[in-house]
This record gives structure tokens, sequence and C-alpha cells, in this order.
């Protein structure tokens, strides 16, 4: 299955700087958003041509990209909502930022999942995830390669969990070996002290009819192989 990628723009993840509560509100304002009493930032803008709806926790330790990623998904979308010969509008992106933690606060991870929703006047909006990992006690983002172990083969494990998770979830089909083994697909991830949860965009593993899918790999069945 191809990889879906972000319809409106390649989003560049600039490199990760760890941001203070100030920092934080800084990366709110830049969106132009407010800080809630929950310490999630949002955006909302609602106009006859297109909606803006944006949320991301504010506590997550390395608020850069985050707000790097958003930034660049919005300018994106605004070029196409704010074209006078934009085509069946109202157009809309939704981006719903949930927070994960492993481990005690002063250590183990966290991780940021967005779910960007968007419509561009077709009739078929789509799905996708873009996800952030930190490592506390490193102080340094976590990505699939530096999530596990040198000289490990975690796929070995991950792809027959995944398998038998989406099966136990009503999924007929298995994801195919040349998907399920290739590590692209899993740059999306994020960790709980019980759970590897991986997210896979609409049309990135099965067909796009299906939707965005996720799946939980128990972290017993990897943590000899986690490097964190």
């Amino acid at each position: 299955m191809r990889n879906l990628g972000v319809p409106l723009a390649t989003l560049i993840v600039a490199g990760s700087i760890a941001v203070p509560a100030a920092g934080a509100q800084s990366g709110c304002a830049q969106l132009q958003g407010t800080v809630g009493p929950d310490q999630i930032c949002r955006v909302l803008v609602e106009k006859p041509a297109y909606t803006l709806d944006l949320s991301f926790p504010t506590d997550y330790p390395d608020q850069a990209p985050v707000v790097a990623y958003l930034t660049q998904a919005r300018d994106g979308f605004l070029n196409v909502a704010e074209d006078p010969d934009a085509y069946n509008p109202p157009y809309e992106l939704d981006a719903d930022g949930v927070g994960y933690r492993s481990g005690p606060p002063g250590g183990g991870t966290r991780s940021v999942v967005l779910t960007m929703w968007q419509n561009l006047g077709g009739m078929h909006p789509q799905t996708f995830y873009e996800t952030f990992n930190w490592d506390v006690a490193k102080r340094a983002p976590i990505t699939f390669d530096t999530l596990f172990k040198p000289g490990t083969r975690p796929l070995d494990v991950i792809y027959p969990e995944v398998n038998r998770f989406l099966q136990h979830q009503g999924m007929i089909r298995p994801v195919p070996p040349e998907d399920g083994m290739d590590p692209a697909r899993y740059q999306n991830f994020a960790l709980t002290d019980d759970s590897l949860l991986f997210f896979f965009s609409q049309g990135e593993v099965y067909p796009e009819s299906a939707g965005p899918v996720q799946a939980t790999v128990p972290r017993a069945a990897v943590a000899s192989l986690l490097a964190v």
C-alpha cells in the first residue's frame, strides 16, 4: 500500500528544542491560539470559506517541532482555502493532539499524537497522523530507529502483534508483508507504561476506504528490545 504522506505540503520538522512553560505559551501564541486551564492550546478560525480547528497539549517538553508542523499544515491549508478559485468550499482542517507518557514524571517518555482531518471539497475527507516522542532523561527526541537497541529486529515481533491486534478488531485481511515489514510504516507511534501504539494514516497499510488504523502492541512483547 502506498505511503499517504501529507496531502497539503511536505511538513518538515525542525530540530528539536526543549521548551519551558513560557515557550509553550509562546508556541501557542505563534499559532494565534489560547492555552486553557487544561494546558491545551486551541486554535479556532471559522469563516464562510473554511474552518481551522487545532489543539495540542502544551506540556509536551519539545514544543518546537509540534508548533512547526502545525504552522506548516495551517499555512498550506490556508493557501488552498483562501484561493478565490477554491473548488467546492467550505474546507476544513482539524488537528486533535493527545498526550501520552510512560515512566516516572522526571524520566521515562512523553508523546504527542496529532490526528489530522481535512476536507478540501472532495467526496472523501482524509485522516492522517503525525507523532512526536521525547526521552525525558536524555532530553532527546525518539524515532523508530532510536526506540530499539542496535542490532535487534523489532519488526519480527511487532508485525505479527499488529496483525493479531487488527484481526481482533475485525480486520479480515492482514497487513501485507511488504508493508508490515517496512520500518517506514511505523514512524508514527506513542509509548505508555503498558503499550507501544502505532498509528497508520488513511491509505498507508489498507485501502483508503478502510480509513485510518491504530494498533496496540503489548509493551511486554518488545520490552527486551527497547532502548528507552
